[in-house]
């Protein structure tokens, strides 16, 4: 018997039987998936109602097992197969699992020995290595763990727990981002590709990314030809996840040699070195294997009944509107939902995460809403997510929508659809929208009152939906090249095109989408809360009027970086009010106003109209103005005032008084022309009438008081 230099036997010597030409032990149930250990690696699994399982080894690239490994049923502890086979080692194999259920199956089951299943815990993904390849539609095992270590130096990278008030998110998609040959990267489409463009976003301001999901997904899910164009129509979104432990493996300009865990995590620690945190945007309410007739990967065939909520007769309960919803509450769905983010935080230094339709995570198994959800009651006070961001979206496809009401714990904010809703028929020039207006700007108190400002998540656009150049350039969508008929994508989008339906060269209209555009920065940059910008709106970028471009892998969704003076105009506004917010305290409070006074007879909130001091919350009043008061960091006084007219004329505004030796300065008109549409900050120009502000016809204007420098 061989021993170590220590005199201790070594591992490969404690092998207790030989399976398929393996050397092979008895495994450790706990962790599951597949871990290095000395010797060998350590398999382990979990299926309850299993009678059977064997563990499935192939040499990378090929299609025919090289071999198969019952695992005794002594190796078994209670529901965890585990099975450790020695002198495997790193890239030597893929694997995945066969599993066979009880000759008499339950209502529930949906066992399948035919299939190879995926390890759900696999940390790397093979089948869908390099994004738009054509599959072998032929294999059976379309998707295979592969094994590999978790080994990366990440120069002493670590969580940037940046405050959240402090925070200006930025929501992309990975591929679209540059995927486009204006972005002008050497690796489009990827992970290393976004990495080439870090100072784009440190030059924009933003200082937290949200990336669309990057768990690995199958963009050929669904795939077809669309009637209309002959394009191919991909699943491009992602949310439609395959492996959740797992970097999607296309978003890698690596991707085919094994390189994405490598990959993302550079761009995670590039990132953090420019001060940028990054969110994920995770999908915990469905998997891939959708409904009865939906492919087998991995849960399904290990124990469909304890990962679907299911009806007594066993088909799948439809909560997220794509066929199966996750049972998120069952003990071992939970544990594998909070090991997941465990690994993600800790493995990939992530700071926070955005839940896809997240009230599916408030359901019990039975689908009613529960008082007391165990999942987002253990991720609230999970010790290793006690630094991580948490992001409600707060509804679901089932009907159930709690903005404001997400059970929360103290730590979850939330996508804010009210505050999105209602900034829209504000813009539009909709009556009775002023009064919702004014409680959105203040952080929401009506809806977070007990929760602070953080926890609304404000935003005018995102992925779902038209983007801001869109939103006053269409009344209706636009998705025929979806094959769908233009009967997808959300009917009621509070648009409004602005005078012409789509392109034109009509200046006017042209000049009144710009305005438009910046009007919405100014309130959403200027609200307390969290702002969202959704990328390529601050440079107006365009889907055509395509509200739903979730199976667009072409032009309609790629970023196009345009060199044009409007586009320039755009950014640079957005660029300077981001920079604003920052210099501003009295905009980023994580506390909601009371009234009472921030200086000597200033509020730290008040409400203006066309007369100082008197705002009017009439039904058809479509202007207002708000003024916070406060202190800055070295104690001097901060006024900052903010008029939005959603009227077509233009009106006088009369100005409140500022103490002492203030002055009244602009920092930005939108009816301005560029440059003097906004000023760098601490540059802004002193207004000549201290007592009367003309604001021009929808437009906002945002005015700083401080002492004159003269």
């Amino acid at each position: 018997m061989d021993t170590d230099d220590r005199g201790t036997v070594a591992a490969e010597e404690f092998a207790t039987d030989r399976i398929a030409g393996y050397d092979v032990r008895p495994g450790t149930p706990y962790p599951f998936g597949a871990t290095y250990v000395p010797g060998g690696v350590n398999f382990s699994v979990y299926s309850s109602r299993a009678d059977d399982v064997s563990l499935v080894l192939f040499k990378p690239g090929d299609s025919v097992p090289v071999a198969e490994i019952p695992i005794p049923d002594e190796f078994r502890v209670g529901g965890v197969w585990a099975i450790t086979v020695l002198r495997i080692g790193e890239g030597d194999v893929d694997y995945g699992y066969r599993v066979f259920g009880p000759p008499q199956p339950a209502p529930g089951d949906r066992f399948d020995p035919a299939a190879v299943l995926l390890d759900p815990y696999a940390k790397a993904v093979t089948g869908r290595d390099t994004w738009g390849e054509e599959p072998d539609w032929n294999s059976p095992n379309q998707y295979r763990a592969r094994l590999t270590a978790d080994h990366f130096d990440w120069q002493g990278d670590h969580p940037l727990r940046l405050p959240a008030k402090d925070l200006v998110v930025y929501e992309l998609h990975v591929r679209g981002f540059t995927r486009h040959e204006s972005a002008g990267v050497a690796a489009p489409g990827t992970f290393a590709g976004l990495r080439e463009k870090i100072p784009y976003l440190k030059e924009l301001g933003v200082n937290c990314v949200e990336l669309m999901p990057v768990f690995e997904f199958d963009e050929f899910e669904n795939s077809r030809t669309s009637p209309t164009t002959g394009d191919l129509l991909l699943n491009y979104w992602g949310y439609s996840t395959v492996g959740f432990f797992a970097p999607k493996a296309g978003y890698a300009a690596g991707g085919a040699a094994g390189r994405q865990r490598e990959e993302f995590k550079e761009l995670v620690r590039d990132l953090h070195a420019n001060g940028i945190q990054v969110i994920l945007d995770v999908v915990f309410n469905h998997t891939a294997e959708g409904n009865e007739h939906g492919p087998t990967i991995h849960f399904r065939g290990l124990d469909n009944s304890t990962y679907y909520q299911l009806t007594p007769e066993g088909y799948y309960q439809n909560f997220s509107g794509t066929g199966n919803t996750f049972n998120c509450n069952n003990p071992v769905v939970r544990d594998y939902i909070l090991s997941c983010l465990r690994y993600w935080a800790s493995e990939y230094h992530v700071d926070g995460f955005r839940f896809d339709l997240a009230s599916i995570l408030d359901r019990g198994e039975d689908g009613a809403p529960l008082e007391n959800p165990p999942l987002l009651e253990a991720l609230s006070y999970d010790p290793l997510l006690k630094d991580c961001v948490l992001i409600a979206e707060a509804w679901d496809a089932g009907g159930l929508y709690q903005v404001g009401a997400f059970p929360n714990y103290g730590r979850w904010a939330e996508w804010n659809g009210k505050y999105r809703d209602v900034l829209r028929r504000f813009l539009k020039g909709e009556p009775g929208t002023v009064g919702e207006l004014a409680t959105r700007l203040v952080g929401s108190p009506d809806l977070y009152g007990t929760r602070g400002t953080t926890a609304s998540v404000n935003f005018v656009t995102c992925h779902d939906g038209f983007t801001l150049n869109d939103l006053f350039s269409y009344n209706e969508r636009h998705n025929e090249a979806n094959g769908e008929y233009n009967r997808d994508g959300n009917s009621d989008n509070d648009s409004w095109n602005s005078g012409a339906e789509g392109p034109t060269d009509d200046p006017e209209v042209l000049a009144l989408r710009r305005r438009q555009a910046k009007n919405a920065m100014v309130l959403l940059l200027t609200s307390q809360g969290i702002p969202m910008i959704l990328a390529g709106d601050e440079f107006g970028n365009t889907q055509g009027g395509n509200n739903n471009a979730y199976c667009q892998d072409s032009e309609i969704s790629w970023l196009t970086w345009p060199k044009t003076d409007e586009a320039d105009e755009l950014r640079r506004f957005t660029t300077q009010l981001i920079r604003f917010r920052q210099e501003h305290e009295v905009l980023r409070r994580a506390t909601h106003p009371t009234g009472a006074d921030a200086v000597p007879g200033y509020p730290d909130v008040s409400w203006h109209g066309t007369r100082a001091w008197q705002p009017d919350w009439s039904e058809g009043d479509r202007v207002l103005a708000v003024m916070r008061c406060g202190e800055h960091e070295d104690g001097s006084a901060d006024f900052v005032y903010v008029a939005a007219n959603a009227h077509w004329e233009g009106l006088e505004l009369e100005l409140p008084d500022l103490p002492g030796d203030m002055r009244w300065h602009r920092a930005a008109d939108t009816s301005a022309e560029e440059p003097e549409d906004i000023s760098a900050p601490g540059a802004e120009p002193v207004l000549e009438d201290q007592l009367r502000y003309p604001i021009g016809p929808r437009s906002a204007v945002v005015l700083v008081g401080r002492r004159n420098d003269g």
